[in-house]
This record gives C-alpha cells, structure tokens and sequence, in this order.
C-alpha cells in the first residue's frame, strides 16, 4: 500500500510539474464569489466536460498542434517566434494555464490571460518560406488555430471518454458555441458554432493546407520530445493516439503511415491505460473544485 501510494504522488508531481509548472494558481479559479467565469458554463456542461478530461485533452492537444502546423503562414509564425524546440515544457504550461484559466477561472482571470495573448501576438509578426506576409493577430489565422484546436480536443474526448460519457451531436453543437467566446476575445472572425460549421469550414480551408518542410520538423520533434525515458514513453503513447484523431486527409499530407489495425487495436487500449494511471495518480482535481467554490459561493452584497 505504500508503495502505491508513493508511485501516485510521484506521478501526480511529476504530472503537475510537466502540465502546470508544479504551482496550479488556484487563485485564479477560487474568487471572486459567484463569477460564472468567461464561459458562462457549470459543471456537466459540454465545455467543462471536454476540457476537464485529462486524456481527451492530451490526445487532442497533440493532434491539434499537427493539425494546426498544415497552415504554411500559422507555421511559419511558430517556427519563426515560438520557443517550442528550446522550451517545450514552459510552452505547455503556458497552453494548459490559457485553457484551464478561460474555461474554469473567473472572467477577470481569463480576461487577463487573453489581454496577455493579444499582446504577444502583436509581436509575432514576419515573411513565410513561400514569401506571404503573416501575422499572428490576422483574424483568419485565429480563426485556424482556435478551429482545429477545439474540434481536436472534442475528438479526443469523444474517444477517450466512457461511452456514456460522450456528447451527443446536439451537446457538440453546444460546445463549440461555448468556446466560441475565447477565440471571439483574442480577435478571431467568423468562428464555427456547431458540428456542421466546422466541417464545412475544413472543407473551405483544405485546399490552403499542405505539410512544409516546418511541420514535418515539428511533428518528428513532437514525437521524441521527452527530458526522461518514462516522459519519452508517455509522450510517445499520446502521440501515436493522437495520431488516430486527425482527419485521413491531414495524416497523409504529413506523410504520417500508421495503419488502421495498429490505430485501433493498439494504440488507443495503451493510450487509455496510461491516461487511466494519469488520472489516478492526479485523482479529483483541484481547479475543478475551487471553480465549483467560486460559482457556487453568493456574491458580495452591493453596500
């Protein structure tokens, strides 16, 4: 028994360490008393079950960043500004604090995250390889990356979650005009809010995607990335099943060969055994908890 209870600390650290730099900030997630966060959502609604889901997120965090690096201009921006090859961790800790803050933190705490967003995009601005101007804040690319990003962590959810557990097509409908507003704040345009929208969005976009030199770099990145063997064998696990969540298209284009065979009878058990441990080793979390607080807590009386 104490043993295990030993290896769940550990993996619960090292978990904490790797996702939310070891501090959470529950600050931001505890007060102000009674604000119903950017979002607007309560617990059990489509928003807060996707992004409350450790292994839906983390499959489909992988995958949108594949599927995200298909735009040339979005990749050229991350491969010109982002940090990701020299500080990947710190830029996970930053991806993972700007979703958990605007989907479970108060609206000042998310405000403030995004108004933080805004201005680094201001900065990351520069000449693709193809020679096409970009700039991060261009309402186009939001629109892209917030896109792929939420319909990848919905298909990661939609794997990964206990069958009874998963959205029906009207609650997708419903997450996608829940996380609409984020996107909507860091200066998105014409952002898809329900299931059809986004395929016929894809659909519109396609032709403008193909993998450059950049994305088939940053994908092999992705797939060794590990500071020790046991991060290296997770990361690789959750990399192959995300894999299994990208579109057929976006797969071939990146060149990615994993039959279907292999994607279904092994990748997916693996990945939701080791997400199963994850989730264990975290056991309830604490941001879900003090956002319960937050929302179920009455507001300060006016005088």
């Amino acid at each position: 028994m104490e043993v295990l209870v030993g290896l769940r600390a550990r993996i619960a650290d090292e978990l904490k360490a790797t996702v939310h730099g070891g501090d959470l900030r529950l600050e931001r997630y505890e007060g102000p008393p009674g604000d119903p966060g950017l979002l607007k959502i309560a617990p059990g609604d489509p928003a807060w079950r996707v992004h409350g889901h450790p292994t839906g997120m983390l499959t489909g965090g992988f995958a949108a960043l594949m599927l995200q690096s298909l735009h040339p201009l979005a990749m050229a921006g991350v491969d010109q500004h982002s940090d990701f090859r020299s500080d990947p961790v710190g830029r996970l800790i930053a991806t993972a604090r700007f979703i958990t803050t605007t989907t479970f933190g108060s609206e000042p705490a998310a405000r403030q995250e995004i108004a933080l967003v805004r201005r680094i995009h201001t900065r990351v601005r520069g000449t693709a390889a193809d020679g096409r101007p970009y700039r991060a804040d261009d309402p186009e690319l939001l629109t892209w990356v917030h896109t792929a990003e939420v319909s990848s962590f919905l298909a990661g959810y939609q794997t990964y979650a206990p069958r009874r557990a998963r959205l029906t097509l009207s609650e997708c409908d419903t997450y996608y005009r829940q996380v609409a507003p984020v996107a909507e704040a860091l200066g998105a345009r014409k952002v898809p809010r329900s299931s059809r929208e986004v395929e016929r969005y894809l659909c519109r976009i396609r032709p403008r995607l193909r993998a450059t030199p950049a994305a088939r770099d940053s994908v092999r990145f992705l797939r060794g990335f590990g500071r020790t063997a046991r991060e290296r064998m997770v990361v690789g696990v959750l990399m192959n099943a995300s894999v299994g969540l990208l579109p057929d298209w976006a797969r071939a284009e990146l060149g990615i060969r994993r039959p279907a065979a292999v994607r279904s009878c092994w990748d997916r058990p693996v990945a939701t055994a080791v997400g199963r441990t994850l989730e264990w080793a975290r056991g309830p979390s604490e941001i879900h908890a003090a956002a319960r607080r937050r929302m179920a807590s009455p507001p300060p009386m006016d005088g």
